[in-house]
Parts: structure tokens; C-alpha cells; sequence
């Protein structure tokens, strides 16, 4: 599996991105969780420049092996032919994590990456799973959903676990840099919380989050700001809660 991985950081390193993550919270207290990441436009501008460019790079050679369904990655290791534990627990979390391409007009358009279904034990699970694979997750799956109540730390409004993919095995001084160019890396970051009941309250506010109807709330990220220690928000609350009906 490290080598999807992996293919997933050099794009991050490649080009800017557009990343829009949805989280879909189950009254079970499950949380099923989508991840988009849209590269046409960096492909358009490639062909454009260099024609050649696309059949040039190894990383696009890989999307194309990957499958234009979701497949979890316990399959698209067993398909590779490596299965690469045997770990049960492990093995039941890679289960439920699924990945695919995505292709416009047969040309590829970007990847996507889900987990399905994940109870508060998995999520737990994956963060000491995550910390050897370094997966690019959106922070805000860690955020505690009880099937009624959300509660909401905004310290996860960072790019932690996208900053520690990108800097994988780099060395210290080009580790220190990929904060710094973070904003190049990205157009722009933003994540959708849907609830299957209604909203009934919110305490807390935030810039950042704007409630969109009575099951939406929308996350969207100041890249610039974030990176800047001066920065001034109107409204920063540290925990925001949302009850549910």
C-alpha cells in the first residue's frame, strides 16, 4: 500500500490542487468521510505547455493503473499482488478505506479517497495507523460525533497530516520549507459536514464556518491566513458544538 501513498504525495508536489472534503455523519455515530482532489486544471495547463508532458511523468503512468471504481485497499493491494500485512486489525481498517481515479473525456482528472462507515474505535485505530503511512487526511475526521452531537476542536483547521505527507522523507531543511510553500501547493481547501438529522443548535463561532442549510455546515480555509502568526479573526472560538434533532 506504501506505494499508493506515495503516489499520492508526488502529486501534492507536483502541481496546485483543489481539495474539497465531505464528512457525512450517521445517527449510528459513524461518519462516512470523501476526499476529492481535482489536478485538470494543472493538467490542461501541461498539455498546453508540453504535449509530451503527461506520457512523460511516471505518476500519471500509476493513475491510469488505478481503478475507476472504488476499491478498498485491501483489494487494490491483492491486486498488485502484495498484501502487505496480516494484521486483522489493520486488515479490517484497510477494509473500509477506498480509493479511485477520476477521468474526464478518458484523460485523468484527479483522485479520491473515502472511509466508509468509521466508528470513533477506528478513527482511533486509523490515527496510530496514520502515523506510519501518513495518509492525506482531513483533520476534521478526528472531531468527536456521538449520533447526536458534533463538537468541533478548530485546532484541527490546519494541514497537519497533508504538510507531513508532503514532507515524508525529506531532510530537515527541506522539511522546514514545505510550510512555507504550502500555499503554492493548494488553490484552495474546503470541507462539508452533513448530518443526517437536522441542525438544532450551534454554540461557537468561527471565520471559517458558515452553516449553508438545516443539515450543512461549510469549513472553507484561509490558506494565507493560517500561515500568518499576525493574522486577527472576528470570531476564533476554540470548540464549537453542533446538536442535532
Amino acid at each position: 500500500m506504501k506505494k499508493f501513498f506515495l503516489f499520492i504525495v508526488s502529486l501534492f508536489v507536483l502541481q496546485s490542487c483543489i481539495i474539497n472534503s465531505e464528512i457525512v455523519y450517521h445517527t449510528d455515530a459513524a461518519s462516512t468521510s470523501v476526499t476529492d482532489i481535482d489536478m485538470k486544471q494543472f493538467i490542461s495547463e501541461m498539455k498546453a505547455m508540453t504535449p509530451d508532458s503527461l506520457n512523460q511523468q511516471k505518476e500519471f503512468g500509476e493513475m491510469d493503473k488505478l481503478p475507476t471504481v472504488w476499491t478498498s485497499f485491501l483489494d487494490i493491494q491483492k491486486q498488485a499482488g502484495k498484501q502487505e500485512t496480516n494484521d486483522l486489525d489493520s486488515i479490517r481498517i484497510m477494509k473500509k478505506i477506498f480509493m479511485k481515479s477520476n477521468k474526464e473525456n478518458n484523460e485523468p482528472a484527479g483522485i479520491s479517497l473515502k472511509l466508509e462507515h468509521f466508528t470513533q474505535a477506528d478513527y482511533q485505530m486509523l490515527r496510530n495507523y496514520n502515523k506510519k503511512e501518513k495518509l492525506p487526511l482531513d483533520q476534521n475526521i478526528f472531531n468527536n460525533w456521538d449520533g447526536k452531537t458534533l463538537t468541533i476542536n478548530t485546532e484541527n483547521f490546519n494541514l497537519k497530516n497533508i504538510e507531513e505527507s508532503l514532507k515524508g522523507k525529506a531532510s530537515k531543511d527541506e522539511a522546514e520549507k514545505v510550510e512555507g510553500m504550502i500555499t503554492m501547493f493548494f488553490k484552495s481547501i474546503g470541507t462539508t459536514l452533513k448530518f443526517e438529522n437536522k441542525i438544532k443548535s450551534i454554540t461557537g463561532k468561527h471565520d471559517w464556518v458558515k452553516q449553508v442549510d438545516h443539515h450543512t455546515i461549510k469549513i472553507d480555509y484561509d490558506l494565507k491566513t493560517m500561515y500568518d502568526k499576525e493574522a486577527k479573526f472576528k470570531n476564533a472560538d476554540k470548540k464549537i458544538v453542533i446538536v442535532t434533532e
